[in-house]
């Protein structure tokens, strides 16, 4: 799409540029210099141009059946996104209560301006989840790790359709995945906490370095870690509650999925010894 988008801009900008310099017509009274080069960005124009375009383009009905399908459009999407939340917007705040005029709304992209976002489950069977048709609650998290905050976004599904009902702001004590939480902010900080952190051995499963087309399995020693290591977030994480319950899980599967490429990473971690240590890597 920015392709075709970059040449219909680019096409208007030469009709501009030959009908302000009138260098384009028999009637020109001085010649551009042919060494001349005009230069023009056109980024922000091009990033206009596609914003405009994709508010334009209605969201398919069966995207409501996955909140998956929904979210993605809502959070590209700007005039979808005042359409679907409810206003005025409560946010809570501890006790206080406050509330967001549609008029004060800022259009949040949330993790659309990255390659990927982040998943938080406590078994296998939680995963499943996400492919639920018949889920009517869900809670999308920035989780702010420095901070050691996050905002909770909350949808529902009222007549067949997604839509935020409210914002809540909370401290990460009060989340079910505080221990592991706590325990990440360190493991993605330090890399020496890191090995001592991996399993002795590490199970992993990853593409081959001899095909990328070949799955390798087997197992690593801690010290082999930081060379199969995947890039983690350390600041700003997301995680998506499909209507599971959390519990002091003794397990955390972190998993990292890209957005457009489809390549998904997992982490499984597991409290040992009074410590959460990395015991699978999936690549």
């Amino acid at each position: 799409m920015r392709k075709s988008v970059l040449f219909v801009v680019l096409a208007i900008l030469v009709g501009i540029v030959c009908f302000s310099s009138s260098g384009c017509t028999e009637k020109n009274t001085s010649a551009v210099d042919s060494d001349t080069i005009i230069t023009v960005d056109t980024t922000a124009v091009v990033d206009s141009i596609e914003d405009e375009i994709i508010a334009a383009t209605p969201m398919p009905k069966a995207a409501d059946e996955l909140f998956d399908d929904f979210f993605f459009n809502f959070a590209a999407n700007r005039k979808l996104q005042s359409k679907r939340i409810v206003f005025p917007l409560p946010v809570f705040t501890g006790k206080e209560k406050t509330y967001i005029a549609r008029k004060a709304w800022k259009t949040d992209h949330f993790f659309m301006n990255q390659d990927f976002y982040t998943l938080i489950f406590d078994n296998q069977h939680q995963m499943e989840v996400v492919k639920d048709t018949s889920i009517s609650h869900v809670v999308v998290e920035r989780i702010n790790l420095p901070k050691y905050s996050m905002k909770q976004y909350v949808f529902e599904r009222r007549r067949g359709l997604w839509m935020m009902t409210s914002i809540r702001n909370e401290s990460l004590a009060k989340s079910k995945n505080a221990s592991f939480l706590h325990f990440y902010q360190e493991f993605v900080n330090d890399t020496a906490f890191q090995v001592a952190s991996v399993n002795d051995p590490l199970e992993f499963s990853g593409p081959s370095p001899d095909d990328d087309f070949e799955t390798m399995n087997g197992i690593l020693a801690p010290e082999q870690w930081l060379s199969f290591a995947p890039e983690l977030p350390n600041k700003v994480i997301y995680n998506i509650l499909y209507g599971q319950k959390y519990t002091e899980s003794n397990q955390k599967i972190f998993v990292i999925r890209g957005i457009a490429n489809g390549i998904e990473t997992e982490l499984t971690f597991r409290k040992k010894d009074g410590g959460w240590k990395l015991m699978k890597l999936i690549m």
